[in-house]
């Protein structure tokens, strides 16, 4: 397995307090399939563990760039200090990811399963995305979001992996 190579300039996923292992360990296969690294906003509602993320995960977790950070303000501040924009994927978004136009070195970031993030942390976040649905449906699983926005990301900056075919 590869692992990820790290460059700063590149898209990035971030994870508030996530609360299932199973749709981490789906999001960091999601990263390690696409090259794109993984911040873990903890606390994490589950125990968090190199055997968790491996059952997860499965041999995937150990080919993404995954970095634990102790707490929202801490995250905040780095991304800050980076120069980068945070990008809030949320059912309570203002814009549709179709009309978002995302930057190269862009943080998506996705909440909780259970609660999403609160409302500091929606204020905090420089854009506020969600995925266009049919009516009368709250939200997608994050997973499922994550690999939407992400793909639609990647695609507009020009860093979705081209297979080369024989």
């Amino acid at each position: 397995m590869h692992k990820l190579q790290k460059t700063e300039s590149a898209l990035k996923i971030a994870l508030y307090q996530p609360d299932i292992a199973g749709n981490v360990g789906t999001i960091l296969r999601l990263g390690a399939c696409l090259g794109v690294a993984c911040d873990i906003i903890e606390p994490c509602g589950f125990p968090f563990s190199d055997k968790a993320l491996k059952r997860a995960g499965m041999d995937y977790a150990e080919a993404v760039e995954i970095q634990r950070i102790a707490d929202w303000q801490s995250f905040h501040a780095k991304a800050k200090a980076e120069g980068r924009r945070i990008a809030l994927l949320s059912s309570k978004g203002a814009t549709s990811l179709y009309e978002t136009q995302f930057e190269s070195d862009d943080i998506l970031l996705f909440g909780s399963e259970s609660a999403g993030v609160p409302d500091d942390v929606h204020a905090a976040c420089d854009l506020r995305i969600r995925i266009p649905m049919q009516p009368g449906f709250r939200s997608l699983n994050v997973a499922v979001s994550a690999g939407i926005a992400l793909s639609e990301a990647l695609r507009q900056t020009g860093q979705l992996p081209l297979e080369k075919t024989p």
